[in-house]
């Protein structure tokens, strides 16, 4: 039975039409921004591999810290027991977080760490309010368009769209708004200030919504959100699992803002791509209303993995890469070149539109009449791409790209050159 045959009989890939799924590309190995199929050919990884892999594939300090640490101790449960790497981790990300952190809760991925974020918001209200329903605050305040995860709690704060459609009857109650522009942005505090002694908590992705089109709005605007929502305790989540660890530029997004987020969730880059592995970090403040005598009121949430030594110890070398100057120089680098290029894209005689950048994240849309996230527009440019050996996934007609900052100079245009002329491929036999 060929790969192909025994994947198709046996596995079921997530975000994967059944029907009429097509055979998955077979990845022998990967190296830098590259992946290599088992006949031979290569791949351009322009996506990082779904947002994950920020220094590169099979980077070599990473892969020998998770040798290293797998030797010594693979793994123990995280409640009653500690270990290094879990201490080095907190120890090395708390100061570089934007705001006034204090604590870091782990868990497993990016879905896990925003209903740490939601569960931890919820009960901190039902802390304060010493266990009395008629006193506590539940209500969570979320954008339009957002994503959050595939777990209950963070489909419930996600748009209600394809992703969801299945679900609406299950879900929590959600008040949401639009992202914030200069027309609706009064209108947006308005309706803070009408709610806001009954909103525990308002979760947000920091200035690119990514799932939901990288869709990228004003921090100005976002932050007097912020501000609105200070004013009435209201907890801020800043979701940070895509624009985390340099991806807009800056290492977190929200530092962007004047207004740090109270709590922040952290996946996908963290451990460089290489294991899963997820943060919830929140300020002392949050952390008090948990330190109570009554052990009702103890925050009752854990995953098996917890804190996984090896995970951690891969975080740790990542996060020692990413201090590096040549990684931050790369990054300022893959920056310029984005805004360069948008430029450019805007000079083709191309039916595209939105063209934008944010760090080391471009994307823009094709102009079709099909404009939902299931049409067709996205997968044969996507398919036109990888006969290029280029890899991107498109977001139905949103095509972007955010690759590793391991790319060189010389990979960033091939990239673009190999983008444009996938585009020109595909529209022109539309």
């Amino acid at each position: 039975m060929s790969y192909n045959e025994s994947d198709r009989k046996f596995i079921w890939h997530p975000f994967t039409h059944q029907k009429h799924a097509e055979d998955n590309l077979f990845i022998e190995k990967a190296e830098g921004a590259w992946l290599f199929d088992d006949q031979g050919k290569k791949y351009l990884d322009a996506i990082s591999s779904w947002w994950v892999n920020i220094h590169g594939h099979a980077h070599p300090k990473i892969t020998e810290a998770i040798s290293r640490q797998a030797s010594r101790l693979e793994h123990i449960i995280f409640a009653g027991f500690t270990h290094k790497p879990a201490i080095e981790l907190a120890e090395n990300i708390l100061p570089m977080l934007p705001g006034e952190f204090a604590k870091i809760f782990y868990s497993d991925n990016g879905s896990t760490s925003t209903e740490v974020a939601l569960k931890m918001s919820v009960q901190y209200w039902w802390n304060r309010s010493g266990k009395d329903a008629t006193k506590t605050r539940k209500k969570i305040l979320a954008f339009r368009n957002s994503y959050h995860g595939d777990t209950f709690g963070a489909m419930s704060v996600s748009d209600r769209g394809v992703f969801t459609l299945a679900f609406h009857d299950l879900m929590f109650e959600v008040l949401f708004l639009d992202t914030p522009t200069d027309d609706n942005i009064e209108d947006s505090k308005n309706f803070i200030t009408q709610h806001g002694h009954d909103i525990a908590c308002f979760i947000y992705e920091p200035l690119v919504q990514g799932a939901g089109g990288m869709k990228i709005y004003q921090a100005g605007l976002l932050d007097q959100l912020l501000e609105k929502s200070k004013q009435y305790g209201i907890i801020t989540i800043a979701d940070e699992v895509m624009t985390g660890f340099g991806r807009t530029g800056k290492l977190f997004a929200s530092e962007y803002m004047e207004q740090k987020p109270d709590i922040i969730c952290l996946s996908k880059g963290l451990t460089g791509g290489s294991l899963p592995l997820s943060i919830t970090a929140c300020t002392e403040k949050i952390h008090e209303a948990f330190m109570q005598d009554d052990r009702m009121m103890t925050f009752f949430h854990g995953h098996s993995y917890t804190a996984n030594p090896i995970a951690c110890a891969a975080a740790v070398a990542s996060l020692e890469l990413l201090k590096e100057e040549q990684c931050m120089t790369s990054i300022q680098r893959i920056s310029d070149s984005n805004r360069t290029f948008a430029k450019e894209l805007e000079e083709q005689q191309l039916p595209l539109s939105n063209i934008r950048s944010l760090g080391t994240i471009l994307a823009f849309e094709v102009d079709d009449s099909r404009h939902e996230y299931l049409n067709v527009t996205g997968h044969v440019i996507g398919r036109t791409a990888m006969e290029k050996g280029l890899y991107i996934r498109p977001l139905g007609n949103t095509v972007y790209i955010m690759p590793p900052y391991c790319i060189s100079k010389d990979e960033t245009e091939n990239m673009y050159a190999g983008l444009v002329d996938s585009l020109y491929r595909a529209i022109g036999n539309w």
